[in-house]
C-alpha cells in the first residue's frame, strides 16, 4: 500500500491529500495547530502535532511505514525543520522511495522581467529565498546519499477557492499594489497537486520542476480581473512600500521574473487545469 507522509497538512499538501485517500492511499501528516487536528482527521487523514521544535517518537514511528514524504513547511532561520529533525531517519527508511519538497521560484532572485527555467542559476535577493536554497540542498545531498528520489517543485503564488483575489476583493482586503515592469506567475492549487501526481513515482535522483502557470502577468491586472468579474470597483493603485503591506506581502515585489513551465509539460505531460489567473479566477469567482 501506498503511504504518503506530509510534513505540513497545510492548503497544497491537503488538496493532493485528498485525491491520493480517493485512490487508496494512506496520507498522515503534520499540523502546528492543536485545533486543526480534529479537521485534519474528519477529512480522512492521521494527523500528528509538529511546531518545528522537537523530534516527536509518534512521527518518527510514522515515517518507518511511509513510501512519500512530502515537505510543506517553509524553513526556519536555522534549517528546514522537518529535515533537521528527521532527515536521518528518512534517509534510513527502507520504505520510503520518494520525497517531495515545495520550495520557491524565490531562488531564482530578481531576473529583471527576463525568463528564468530550471537551468538558471539561484541567485536569491531575499532571506526566505536563501533559506530555501539551503533547504533544497540539504535534501538533494540526502537524496544522493540514499538513493531515493527527490522532486523539487518550484511554486510561484499561490491561490485558489478561499485564498484568491476573489476572497480577498470580497472581503475587502484586496490591495492592487503597482509597481512599473513588474511580473509574476502564479498556479493553482489543483494544478499544484496535478504536477505532484505526475511526478510521484519518478525513478531515484533530484528532479525540478517549475510548477507555474502560462502567463507572468503584472499583479494589479489580476486584482483588477477579479474586480470586473464581481462587478466590484478596481481598489486603487498602491506602492509596494505600503507601510500596510506585510513584510512577506512587500517581498514579492522585490523581484520581476518569468517563469518556464515547459519542462513540467514536456517531461511530466502536465496539462493545466488553470493556465491563467483568467480560468482561475472565473472558475472560483462561480462557486
Amino acid at each position: 500500500m501506498s503511504r504518503l507522509f506530509c510534513f505540513g497538512l497545510g492548503y497544497c499538501a491537503s488538496e493532493l491529500g485528498r485525491r491520493l485517500l480517493a485512490q487508496g492511499w494512506t496520507v498522515a501528516g503534520t499540523t502546528a495547530h492543536v485545533e486543526k487536528v480534529e479537521r485534519l482527521a474528519e477529512q480522512g487523514f492521521e494527523p500528528f502535532l509538529f511546531d518545528g521544535t522537537d523530534a516527536l517518537h509518534d512521527v518518527a514511528d510514522a515515517l518507518q511505514s511511509a513510501t512519500h514524504v512530502l515537505l510543506s513547511i517553509p524553513p526556519d532561520a536555522e534549517s528546514d525543520p522537518a529535515l533537521r529533525h528527521y532527515g536521518a531517519a528518512i534517509a534510513a527508511s527502507p520504505s520510503i522511495r520518494w520525497i517531495g519538497y515545495f520550495s520557491t521560484v524565490g531562488v531564482y532572485g530578481d531576473a529583471s522581467g527576463n525568463w528564468v527555467d530550471e537551468t538558471t542559476e539561484t541567485r536569491p535577493g531575499t532571506e526566505r529565498g536563501q533559506r530555501r536554497v539551503k533547504a533544497e540542498n540539504g535534501w538533494i545531498d540526502l537524496a544522493h546519499a540514499s538513493g531515493k528520489a527527490l522532486v523539487i517543485y518550484r511554486l510561484p503564488g499561490i491561490y485558489g477557492p478561499g485564498r484568491s483575489a476573489i476572497d480577498q476583493l470580497k472581503a475587502g482586503t484586496a490591495r492592487r499594489v503597482f509597481k512599473p515592469g513588474q511580473l509574476t506567475n502564479r498556479i493553482h492549487v489543483a494544478d499544484i497537486a496535478t504536477a505532484v501526481e505526475a511526478s510521484i513515482d519518478l525513478s531515484p535522483g533530484v528532479h525540478i520542476f517549475n510548477v507555474t502557470d502560462d502567463l507572468p502577468a503584472p499583479p494589479q491586472d489580476v486584482i483588477a480581473y477579479g474586480a470586473e468579474l464581481l462587478g466590484l470597483p478596481c481598489p486603487p493603485a498602491t506602492d509596494p512600500a505600503d507601510a500596510a503591506l506585510s513584510a512577506t506581502a512587500r517581498s514579492f515585489y522585490v523581484e520581476s521574473k518569468k517563469v518556464s513551465n515547459a519542462r513540467m509539460k514536456s517531461e511530466l505531460g502536465v496539462r493545466l487545469a488553470y493556465p491563467t489567473y483568467v480560468e482561475g479566477l472565473k472558475a472560483i469567482a462561480e462557486l
